[in-house]
């Protein structure tokens, strides 16, 4: 077997010319083709990128960013081609030209990627420790216990809750905050000279946030490592990046500096971006509504293992702590707190997708924690959910159709194929994507596309609650305004009920009633969402509101 080339084979494949740029990107453009039509994902935009600098690429989801990065990377699918016009020179080398064994020596090593959807990056039958190892095996030449132990110091820096148990998990038992953390873990395993940073906070909460982006400005001033950030939050750009680029339908519309692009900018498109914030209030209820859902001491158990025959170690996790609430008809509930505070296993606790150790659960005044999977059928078209990660949770062989219109098949829900068809094209209408993208997959979306599929997914079947795992979390702030919009809007019109998961503070005050705030499984401090978000009585809740507030460069 051939041995995986070294470094050295950069230096080798080319001269590089004296006092170059360390990432040059010129003319690129990329192009899919499809089943009938080609469409034209970048179109010749051209960038460069020096050692120690931080470049910020921002747009709208669709507008080509990730595109980029992956032609960067060379991790393009087989249906993209490259124009023959387009250069990428690393290090004044040409890599776009490089062959894939020449590339493995590039990747994870010169060029490291941190990418959107940690789910779908993570390899789901291996321990979190055995990947990180790996990427440090692969270019460092340690042994495995070696590696084992750099993993170990790895977690610890980017702030994951008992690193060393976590070694021994896989990615399904950690939270979407905590798979994050596991990829920039991977990806700045060996320092890279380049790192590309697809939406690396997106899954994290507020306060883990600002200690991630202080981890990467420092390893870029420790290794003079360059930071290409593509990201949809505007304040991470204006505190971190020192320029910018904004795209738009695959072009570059603005470039120049950070602070110079958000004092005067000149494009419509850049305008109405920095204008684009969460903002609204949440519809007003009704008094005397009805109960839809309550919860009473509800208590989820996990029992972690870790660890080998000999010296195997166990830890009992309480993933939610006697949580108790009460939700009415138009109600919207936030619950907030930091990656692994209990937020997801209590949604999933109440409609019963996990095991409860305790505690009550009634839908519309049906108790429904005892009930068994043939006993929630009736009632899983009236509480719907919309996950977190898109990626995973979207069917990779379906169709968007088939996606949309397998609850209705399932459920028997509309009398003919066409009265579904018509169904599945008004909910993709309602979250703002094109019915006539009916027979596209998931994979040539962009992940806030890919969200916006799981919502029109959950809304298709007209539900009365629906549970919101940070459904925002993959947008950018101009779409993120819109779907807050359509939510409310959906609300108003249908009276539905939602709890709404998320680390964005922002995005809670604009849609929600009330607010629960959870650290380690319990309830710190709940109440009306004003009460608390401007009378804060807990510490850890003024630290919250504090951090999502100001980003720390």
């Amino acid at each position: 077997m051939p041995s995986i080339p070294t470094s050295t084979s950069l230096a080798e494949a080319g001269e590089p010319a004296p006092n170059t740029h360390l990432l040059e990107v010129r003319d690129l453009a990329v192009s899919f083709r499809l089943h009938d039509h080609r469409i034209e994902a970048v179109r010749g935009i051209s960038f460069h990128l020096d050692r120690g600098e931080t470049f910020a690429l921002v747009g709208e989801s669709g507008s080509g960013k990730s595109v980029t990065a992956r032609a960067i990377m060379k991790l393009l699918p087989r249906t993209a081609d490259v124009a023959p016009q387009s250069h990428i020179l690393f290090e004044g080398v040409r890599i776009d030209a490089f062959r894939e064994r020449q590339m493995l020596a590039v990747r994870g090593n010169g060029i490291a990627m941190i990418f959107q959807e940690p789910m779908a990056s993570l390899n789901p039958v291996y321990r979190v420790g055995s990947q990180i190892a790996e990427a440090i095996t692969q270019h460092q030449g340690l042994t495995r216990k070696q590696a084992r132990a750099r993993a170990l110091d790895l977690l610890k820096e980017v702030r994951i809750p008992d690193p060393e148990a976590r070694l021994d998990q896989y990615p399904h038992q950690l939270s979407g905050g905590q798979r994050q953390r596991v990829m920039i873990a991977t990806a700045i395993a060996n320092t890279p000279q380049l790192l590309i940073a697809d939406e690396p906070t997106t899954a994290l909460d507020v306060t883990v946030q600002a200690e991630i982006l202080k981890l990467l400005r420092q390893l870029q001033k420790n290794y003079r490592m360059g930071l290409i950030l593509i990201t949809h939050d505007l304040t991470i750009v204006r505190k971190v990046s020192d320029s910018v680029a904004v795209m738009r339908l695959g072009a570059i519309v603005e470039r120049g500096h950070t602070e110079a692009v958000f004092a005067a900018p000149r494009h419509p498109y850049t305008k109405k971006l920095i204008a684009s914030e969460p903002g609204g209030r949440p519809n007003p209820v009704e008094p005397g509504q009805p109960i839809i859902v309550e919860a009473d001491k509800v208590r989820v158990e996990y029992q972690l293992r870790w660890g080998g025959l000999i010296g195997r170690k166990t830890q009992l996790l309480v993933a939610a702590n006697d949580v108790s609430f009460v939700l009415r008809r138009g109600e919207t509930l936030g619950v907030v707190g930091e990656s692994g505070s209990g937020k997801t296993t209590l949604g999933k606790a109440i409609l019963r997708l996990v095991h409860l150790d305790g505690g009550t659960i009634s839908f519309k005044g049906e108790r429904i924690e005892s009930k068994n999977r043939k006993g929630m059928l009736p009632l899983r078209t009236r509480m719907q959910l919309v996950f977190q990660d898109p990626f995973s949770s979207l069917n990779p062989r379906l169709s968007v159709k088939q996606i949309v219109e397998e609850g209705l098949i399932v459920n028997t829900i509309g009398g003919n194929a066409r009265e579904r068809d018509a169904r599945v094209r008004r909910a993709l209408s309602e979250v703002g994507l094109d019915p006539n993208a009916l027979n596209r997959f998931p994979h040539e979306f962009s992940g806030g596309q890919r969200q916006r599929i799981a919502i029109a997914r959950a809304l298709v079947l007209d539900p009365e609650f629906i549970l919101l795992d940070e459904p925002t979390s993959a947008l950018d702030l101009s779409v993120q305004a819109q779907v807050i919009d359509l939510l409310r809007d959906l609300q108003r019109r249908r009276s539905l009920t939602y709890l709404f998961i998320s680390h964005d503070l922002k995005v809670v005050r604009a849609l929600c009633h009330k607010l629960i705030v959870m650290h380690a499984g319990r309830v710190v401090e709940a109440g009306d969402i004003d009460r608390v978000m401007d009378e804060p009585q807990q510490d850890y809740t003024r630290r919250l509101i504090r951090a999502a507030i100001e980003v720390e460069a």
